[in-house]
């Protein structure tokens, strides 16, 4: 079963049941509120764009991917394969960025690629077809798999924020590794991109809270009984949309 996070409601469908099936998540919405739905441009644009972006503060990035998708009207994979190196560079690409976008290119003008059936697919499968891609890592591909596609299984384990918001949610010992990040999200298969919305909400709501719930971590788990009024209203029983 594949959960597509398309709209809003997807999402808060998909929390809904994340919190029946497992009850350590209660008092993590309690803190983190309804996360928002985070969504990036589909298709090549879209994956440029975060390729652009690797290793870069947000504004850097920005200021490239400006110059970068103004260059090409329409942006489509057919005009970068054909640009020119030195031009791509004068945008502010770095020289691995460009063979980065390029092959990408390649692979979709030779049909090698189809980024759009990644969405329909096993996530685990998705991220595995994106990171044989040069340049792609595992960060970038989970990235566009829960942004640009709205996969709801995708995970991104190398995320640094998800991995402290799980250390004090689930009052682990010490911040979990990408290999830890795995087995600990398995019981939120097929639902893992819902459960990675939800973290990072809770990591900026501690952060705001200036880490005054750090020391109380939720150890045990807590009956679905003891949601507050609030969160029963906002997370009712829903059936799960899947496609």
């Amino acid at each position: 079963m594949t959960i597509r996070l398309k709209t809003q409601a997807d999402l808060e469908d998909a929390l809904a049941a994340l919190l029946r099936l497992d009850p350590r998540l209660v008092p993590v919405m309690e803190i983190a509120g309804m996360p928002a739905l985070r969504q990036r441009e589909p298709g090549f644009a879209g994956l440029a764009a975060i390729v652009c972006g690797q290793q870069l503060s947000t504004t850097a990035a920005a200021a490239i991917w400006g110059r970068v998708s103004a260059a090409f009207d329409p942006f489509h994979h057919d005009a970068l394969k054909a640009a020119r190196t030195d031009k791509l560079g004068r945008l502010g690409l770095s020289a691995a960025k460009i063979k980065t976008l390029k092959i990408i290119a390649r692979e979709l003008a030779a049909e090698r690629l189809n980024l759009d059936v990644l969405a329909e697919q096993d996530a685990d499968a998705s991220h595995h077809t994106l990171t044989q891609l040069h340049g792609i890592g595992p960060w970038t591909a989970d990235i566009y798999l829960l942004f640009c596609l709205g996969h709801g299984d995708a995970w991104p384990a190398g995320d640094l924020a998800i991995q402290e918001a799980m250390r004090i949610g689930l009052g682990l010992k010490a911040r979990p590794t990408v290999k830890q990040m795995g087995p600990l999200a398995d019981i939120w298969r097929p639902m893992r991109g819902a459960a990675a919305h939800l973290w990072w909400a809770y990591y900026h709501a501690v952060k705001r809270r200036e880490g005054a719930i750090a020391a109380k971590p939720a150890t045990k788990p807590i009956s679905g009984r003891q949601v507050t009024t609030s969160a029963q209203k906002r997370l009712r029983e829903k059936p799960i949309k899947a496609s």
